[in-house]
């Protein structure tokens, strides 16, 4: 049976963390966000790159519940329910998943209704995301911005499971509140943005999709530390597609954000990008790591730029950042490894595997793991202690 962590997720507004905040001083008791020093327990917090629900990658799960799986794992069949299992297809990452202390991971909200396979399936894809290890999903995005409809669907289906999530949102209300979740000793949070193509629905209200704009990223990182959170973990839906590395505006936008600091303390911990298909750099910028994209972990993968065909598309990248607390009071929780773990989506088996593993089974992935590793080391990792997970 797949393995399941339980976290413990706590929603708090930052008006209601303040007032707590507060009170917390008037006790003599250090401020949400200000930690005492702890005995040096840290955690672990791994990032996949997107999951892009799609008629093809609904298609596999069916096909995987009708029990024709070959066997080739313990969750074959139905198990997560009605007529879709997206056990098989994420197997291969579930250890790393499950293992750490956090678990992260970007999901497209999906619009449409029953009679398309990626809204059918969507429940059951979201218990297998929880089934794997997955504790919250990104949900901002640009296709949400220009389509909303999904919001709702995405959502609830997320809650159904178990998972929260960031980036979206039902109501105002809850689009104003700043999800904590547990990792070990510490309080993170997740925000998510987007950016904003232009097209947005003109009936949509703004609150609906968190588009990505510098001075509200700021200030939602500072409410986050109001909240609580140690560390603060920003999701950005950013860059172009199918470029194996960032543009000038997302570096730009990189240094700004990860140079925002209050009282001397950083606003950011941590940088996760996507939108980019492919897997791109990862990077100390300011002090502060960055993962200008993780790629698609699972996802249609056979387009790329212009409608060309790109067989890139099933390369991703699973990122694993271990953090140690603070030596006193008030200080930053930081870094102390940084690794990456090569994926690649088979779209003709429906399989997520781990590269390095097939590998060592006799798969001919060398030109794949090689291709991801150039990648992800090249925005100078490799000189800031960045490793590839054997």
């Amino acid at each position: 049976m797949i393995r399941r962590k339980h976290q413990v997720a706590l929603a708090l507004t930052a008006v209601l963390a303040a007032a707590a905040a507060c009170q917390n001083q008037e006790r003599g008791a250090p401020a949400a966000g200000q930690q005492a020093p702890s005995a040096g327990k840290g955690f672990t917090l791994v990032a996949s790159g997107s999951i892009v629900p799609h008629a093809t990658v609904a298609d596999r799960a069916g096909f995987d519940a009708s029990g024709n799986n070959n066997g080739d794992n313990g969750n074959s069949g139905n198990s997560n329910g009605g007529g879709y299992d997206f056990g098989p297809m994420l197997a291969a990452v579930e250890p790393a998943v499950s293992d750490a202390d956090l678990a992260l991971c970007r999901l497209d909200p999906v619009p449409g209704d029953d009679t398309d396979p990626a809204a059918a399936s969507l429940p059951q894809l979201a218990r297998a995301l929880a089934a794997t290890g997955y504790d919250s999903c990104a949900t901002a995005a640009a296709d949400a911005l220009v389509d909303p409809s999904g919001v709702p669907r995405t959502l609830n289906a997320l809650d159904a499971a178990g998972l929260r999530h960031a980036g979206t949102a039902r109501t105002q209300a809850e689009a104003g509140t700043t999800p904590l979740l547990q990792a070990g000793p510490a309080k993170v949070a997740q925000l998510s943005y987007t950016y904003d193509p232009g097209q947005r629905a003109g009936d949509s209200p703004e609150w609906t999709v968190a588009a990505l704009n510098e001075q509200r990223v700021i200030a939602g990182a500072r409410a986050a530390r109001k909240a609580g959170a140690d560390v603060v973990v920003l999701s950005l839906d950013w860059g172009d597609g199918w470029q194996d590395g960032p543009n000038d505006a997302v570096t730009a936008l990189a240094k700004r954000l990860t140079a925002s600091k209050t009282g001397g303390r950083p606003d950011v911990d941590l940088i996760l990008g996507s939108d980019g298909h492919l897997p791109q750099a990862y990077g100390k910028v300011n002090g502060t790591w960055v993962v200008y994209g993780g790629g698609d972990q699972i996802g249609p993968g056979a387009t790329g730029a212009q409608g060309v065909g790109d067989w890139r598309g099933g390369e991703s990248t699973t990122a694993r950042f271990t953090f140690v607390p603070p030596a006193k009071r008030g200080g930053r929780w930081e870094v102390s490894r940084a690794e990456f773990l090569p994926q690649f989506y088979d779209q003709d088996s429906g399989r997520l595997q781990d590269v390095n593993a097939a590998i060592a089974h006799g798969a001919d992935l060398a030109g794949v793991r090689d291709r991801i590793k150039d990648a992800a080391l090249g925005g100078g990792g490799a000189k800031a202690g960045l490793t590839m997970a054997p």
